[in-house]
């Protein structure tokens, strides 16, 4: 029987036991795509990840992610945390920069330098679409319309993993936000952003600039600790509507406090024109290693 090595991180923890769980998988080839989402399953994180080659392939380090219902092309905390154990278990060297290879394409992840211990992504350009109902989207989200910020739009945001953007008056009524399941899977067929972001302009501590919440149903994700994905399509929301009066955000946002997971991600971007630069932070804990029986 094959034995596979894996190991826990928390993403965009704020210390051990916060923010976001990953399990990371060193492949060896004896492990077929179905039973990767059993395995997924198993360890019941938002993400678990797989380094399919422990050698460069063009560049970069091929990685695959599953949910526990999917595997996706891209996502945020699982490619923070997935680069930390390339770095100290398949390197095993200092460097400054790892390059996994997504489905979504090459993503770039800057470590830290000495004294630095938070680890930078940056993603690919946005789309943004607009012209959500406010008032379906209350409903969706078990608020009364007018806890959503008229300021901005409910917009749908891409950069490898899509999500729709709900602007929220006070971090109150974050906290009340609540999925309606039922309205939820209706609602979900009439967009391409399926997963949600709800946000305020509120942080959890005086030391957040921001607060969010991140549900993610239909990947089997009720609530998501942290959400590095989303943060890049919050940065470019933020920088496309000028929600912030700036065309250069370096800011530090809080999720993950309402299910006992507190997490900061840290995003600095700037638009010039048409073109976004947009980049997602944080810090990696590693929590544990094993052998996974395959």
């Amino acid at each position: 029987m094959a034995e596979l090595r894996f190991f826990m991180t928390d993403v965009f923890a704020i210390g051990k036991h916060s923010g976001n769980q990953l399990a990371t998988v060193l492949h060896d080839g004896s492990m077929p795509s179905d039973e990767m989402q059993q395995v997924a399953a198993e360890f019941g994180f938002s993400e678990t990840t797989f380094i399919m080659e422990q050698e460069p392939v063009n560049g970069g380090y091929p990685v695959r992610i599953f949910t526990p219902k999917a595997e996706v092309d891209f996502a945020g905390h699982p490619a923070l945390g997935t680069a930390y154990i390339l770095r100290q278990y398949v390197i095993r060297q200092p460097v400054d920069r790892v390059v996994l290879n997504l489905k979504v394409g090459q993503i770039p992840v800057c470590c830290p330098s000495v004294g630095d211990d938070v680890l930078w992504m940056r993603q690919n350009q946005p789309r943004l679409e607009h012209g959500i109902d406010p008032k379906t989207m209350a409903s969706v989200i078990g608020l009364d319309q007018d806890a959503l910020d008229p300021r901005w739009p409910i917009s749908q945001v891409t950069t490898g993993l899509p999500f729709t953007i709900v602007p929220v008056r006070s971090l109150d009524a974050l906290r009340k936000a609540r999925v309606d399941l039922d309205q939820y899977a209706a609602w979900s067929q009439t967009v391409w952003a399926k997963g949600l972001l709800v946000f305020c302009l509120d942080g959890y501590t005086s030391l957040q600039d921001l607060a969010t919440r991140v549900f993610v149903p239909y990947l089997g994700i009720l609530e998501d600790p942290a959400t590095g994905s989303g943060s890049g399509c919050l940065a470019a929301y933020l920088l496309h509507h000028r929600c912030l009066e700036s065309e250069a955000i370096d800011i530090c946002v809080g999720q993950g406090y309402e299910i006992d997971r507190p997490s900061e991600i840290f995003i600095r971007a700037s638009l010039s024109g048409d073109a976004f630069s947009i980049d997602v932070g944080g810090r990696v804990v590693e929590i544990a290693s094993g052998n996974l029986l395959a």
